[in-house]
């Protein structure tokens, strides 16, 4: 048997030492013709992933991006994920990829991350299905039904949330935030009720669930990616009991409830069971994490500039003082739009806490950019976060600063934004499905919280990325309550 192995061995051998030979000439002979980016492979197999993942504070690039990009410029090649890659911190380009999403780039992450949230995730379809997807979320978070029904129910969720906070009490805004944001997609989505035990079941199982997200593809007992899994079906097996209910109430003569995403998706769409599991999943994780630490990011912003925060209580003060003379006990879409420095706000936490800080993308041509050949296969990831820290296009990029968006200011902010470098959402197509719903949470929940409280941080605290953003100590604060607010 050996004699024989070695006999194929020996015929076998050297044809593939030949092809080898031939496949190593030819790739470096294609490189060499090629005008690559600068850059470097990093070590054998893993190449740079490791240092471009490592935390750092999320207000900046963090060491590996500043090293690379002050050594190769913003456009550079690396290694990473497994895959020659493409990293782009030029806003051009990175406007370029996005606009020519499933022309000359596809959507293309690690197969852990649709392991996790599932085949049929948003964040990992392309094409047809995608868009299928996305239009369903388009049509549930239309403008019409932001104004009609998601502006009161975020409100309500808000004062759920500060009404119980105890005066001079301290806690975790970064969980606080997680939890308003969850509860508000579970109602909103599975009509689930917040403070109801199997609400807060699985809200307990989320936070198993998102540190496999981030956590090494390791699926054997005792690993965070296995107990992701588990968590991942737990999470199904509610949403597929919620599905049956939901099923049965439809064929039966139940009176009907107000539409969530998960009726919607019923009687709207012809997507499968699993495709409905998924999309609820997907949405459920998208609209709870990204939006939750925005709003903490928010929190810790303006704890450190009590000039902004003077300027959010003279705007909201006004806003509540013209509600009571209405006699409205809550905002409606005009309230909203009259918070225009609250928009200033939010942009800028989005722009300094970027709270998305790249994408993946596979690139499906071989394309040209500014000279550099980007070849058809390779991995390229638009880094946001690079964009919007970049000191050529917002003047100190690393200073909170809201008011640089004040379109009077004629900032560069303003003119950033114009020009579709500020893309703290995406952009093309793939454009966030629930990017003006995360922007109400943000403005009706900074509403009530500067006109109730005021509040300090009861502890020193950082966000890092690691890769997504989050506070090390859960960002703890003091609450005082406000006697003199008409917010309620």
């Amino acid at each position: 048997m050996s004699m024989l192995m070695a006999e194929e061995l020996r015929f076998f051998l050297p044809p593939a030492l030949v092809a080898l030979f031939f496949y190593v000439y030819l790739t470096r002979w294609r490189r060499k013709r090629l005008n690559l980016p600068p850059g470097g492979a990093g070590w054998p197999f893993v190449g740079d992933t490791f240092a471009y993942l490592k935390p750092h504070p999320a207000t900046t690039v963090g060491r590996f991006m500043e090293q690379h990009i002050a050594r190769f410029g913003k456009i550079y090649r690396s290694s990473l994920f497994g895959e020659p890659t493409i990293v782009s911190a030029d806003a051009g380009l990175n406007r370029f990829i996005l606009q020519n999403e499933g022309k000359l780039f596809e959507c293309s992450y690690p197969s852990s991350i649709g392991g996790i949230l599932g085949k049929w995730s948003m964040l990992v379809l392309v094409g047809d299905m995608h868009r299928e997807m996305r239009m369903i979320s388009l049509n549930f978070m239309s403008n019409l039904r932001l104004r009609s029904h998601l502006l009161p129910e975020v409100e309500r969720h808000t004062l759920l949330v500060l009404r119980s906070w105890r005066d001079s009490s301290t806690f975790s805004a970064q969980e606080e935030a997680k939890k308003f944001t969850f509860n508000l997609m579970a109602k909103n989505i599975m009509s689930m009720n917040p403070r109801e035990p199997e609400t807060e079941k699985l809200r307990l199982e989320y936070i198993t669930f998102m540190k496999g997200v981030v956590s090494a593809p390791l699926n054997f007992p005792g690993t965070a990616y296995w107990r992701a899994l588990k968590s991942r079906s737990n999470i199904l097996r509610v949403i597929e009991q919620k599905m049956e209910e939901r099923i049965q109430e439809m064929t039966s003569e139940t009176e009907e409830r107000a539409e969530d995403l998960l009726g919607w998706a019923l009687k709207q769409s012809n997507l499968s069971k699993e495709q409905i599991l998924d999309l609820l999943l997907s949405l459920l994780f998208a609209g709870h994490e990204t939006s939750s630490m925005a709003l903490a990011l928010a929190i810790f912003f303006l704890e450190g500039c009590p000039k902004a925060v003077r300027q959010l209580r003279i705007e909201h003060g006004e806003i509540a003082r013209k509600r009571k003379q209405r006699g409205d006990a809550g905002l409606n879409w005009e309230d909203y739009r009259r918070m225009e420095f609250t928009q200033c706000v939010i942009n800028e936490t989005l722009r300094l806490g970027n709270v998305v800080r790249f994408v993946h993308r596979k690139v499906l041509k071989d394309v040209e950019y500014k000279g550099y050949n980007i070849p058809c296969g390779w991995k390229i990831l638009p880094v946001f976060a690079a964009v919007h820290l970049d000191p050529s296009i917002y003047d100190d990029p690393h200073e909170f600063n809201p008011w640089r968006w004040q379109q009077s200011n004629n900032s560069t902010a303003a003119a950033a934004a114009a020009a579709n470098s500020f893309m703290p959402y995406g952009g093309g197509p793939r454009l966030c499905a629930g990017s003006e719903l995360a922007k109400l949470e943000m403005a009706v929940f900074l509403h009530h919280l500067v006109l109730s409280y005021r509040w300090e941080l009861a502890e020193a605290d950082q966000a890092f990325a690691c890769p997504f953003v989050e506070f090390r100590r859960g960002l703890p604060i003091r609450v005082h309550a406000l006697h003199d607010t008409c917010s309620h």
